[in-house]
């Protein structure tokens, strides 16, 4: 069962940065939280997005390399498994 929200301890854990990183993120905007008392906290929907922003991007280029690689060297292969 994946929770509704996450304090923004969380968030630094699961993004690899500092609670202070969190927070600067958030007054920038790129974070979307709400504030509950004092703390923030953090909505599941929002952790989706910041990881399809981060993860998608770094990972792009490298996943296209291989994808690549794989259709020049099994081409062939892949074009006669899709026929079975």
């Amino acid at each position: 069962m994946k929770k509704k929200m996450y304090s923004t301890l969380e968030i630094a854990n699961i993004m690899h940065l500092s609670r202070i990183e969190v927070f600067r993120r958030i007054k920038a905007g790129k974070i979307k939280a709400e504030k509950v008392g004092r703390n923030y906290v953090i909505p599941h929907d929002s952790i989706e997005e910041i990881l399809g922003e981060t993860i998608g991007t770094h990972k792009k280029e490298e996943i296209e390399k291989v994808i690549n690689r794989a259709m020049k060297e099994y081409g062939e292969t892949f074009k006669k498994l899709s026929k079975e």
